[in-house]
């Protein structure tokens, strides 16, 4: 299979005229905002448009996408309550879908400052799991980090009380540890909140160790999400967080996508030997990710969960601010900062 260059474009009719865009068959949606949790709206509406626009973060030009040939969606939220409610009208579209629910226990922390409380969060989870099958919700605890009387026994306990109660739902659980450093936005914004800090190499090695340890209950699949150590002695692997060979096996009926990926399919097989992630890694993201190629479509502050540990949000008042201006535009249009 070929290594992946770019998505094809088409001409497409906007409100300002023609324009080019990208066609992707992958959209992540978002690592940028929670569109599930505040975006639904406008993300149902921008499909029932076929297109959007997305702006470049870091040179703030724009790119059209349109969704002619989109196939699947990888949802990231910690709360998707407000899509779980209209995923009949998402299911017209005809693309295959799967969750990344990230569900923490920070709470006494003040870490996530507007994710609802976490019986909800756990109720959303199960109703979610129940509507879709448990393969397509993966449930997320990350990141790891400490300080300010959070200690490794505390994390441990959380993690332990919520997949208790999460593991008969969901087939996996993904883990990462916070990297405060690299990020000044999250190290400026951890600082207002108090004194945490990053796990040094025993403190990860051990919290990998009980997460094996419990697992012999939970029998999860249990992963890392961009992370360069190797736990493999604690059967927590690299993880692909856009995953084609989940992709090909949740929706082998999809010839486009199949194809794409590489898969040859039959009536008793599902991945032929075709099949390479690696052509089709993703070169825009970290060096430790594994995620094959997809197209992000949200934006950087706008966001209004605030978690502390957050990259993608640099003040309350920068988001807040986004937030308040995407939310008065025109239904459908800039919001969260895109057409």
């Amino acid at each position: 299979m070929a290594k992946f260059k770019e998505w094809e474009k088409t001409e497409i009719k906007t409100s300002d005229g023609k324009k080019q865009a990208i066609t992707p068959l992958i959209l992540s949606v978002s690592r940028s905002t929670d569109v599930p949790a505040f975006f639904t709206e406008w993300f149902l509406n921008r499909l029932k448009e076929g297109y959007a626009r997305w702006i470049n973060p870091f040179n703030q030009q724009p790119q059209y996408i349109s969704f002619e040939k989109a196939k699947a969606a990888v949802f990231w939220s910690k709360n998707p309550q407000p899509l779980l409610d209209r995923l009949d009208e998402l299911d017209n579209y005809g693309i295959g879908y799967y969750f990344q629910f990230t569900l923490c226990d920070y709470e006494k922390e003040g870490l996530e400052p507007n994710v609802p409380p976490m019986e909800k969060r756990i109720e959303t989870f199960k109703k979610l799991s129940q509507k879709l099958g448990k393969e397509k919700v993966i449930w997320r605890f990350d990141p790891f980090l400490l300080g300010d009387g959070l200690k490794i026994e505390d994390l441990l306990e959380k993690v332990k009380r919520v997949g208790d109660r999460l593991n008969p739902f969901t087939e996996k659980l993904v883990i990462s540890f916070i990297d405060i450093d690299c990020y000044k936005k999250v190290k400026n914004n951890l600082q207002r909140h108090g004194n945490f800090r990053e796990l040094n190499l025993s403190e990860k090695n051990e919290m990998a160790l009980q997460l094996k340890e419990m697992n012999r209950e939970w029998n999860l699949e249990i992963s890392t999400c961009a992370e360069g150590i190797d736990l493999d002695k604690f059967d927590i692997k690299p993880n692909r967080c856009i995953d084609g060979s989940l992709l090909a096996k949740l929706f082998p009926e999809k010839k486009e996508l199949m194809e794409f990926l590489g898969v040859q399919k039959s009536l008793f097989s599902s991945l032929g030997s075709d099949f390479s992630e690696d052509d089709l890694k993703d070169k825009g993201q970290r060096e430790a990710c594994g995620c094959i190629v997809s197209k992000d479509i949200g934006a950087y502050n706008t966001c209004p969960h605030l978690c502390r540990y957050c990259y993608a949000n640099s003040t309350k008042g920068i988001v807040l601010k986004n937030f308040k201006n995407h939310s008065s535009s025109q239904p459908g249009i800039t919001k969260p900062g895109l057409i």
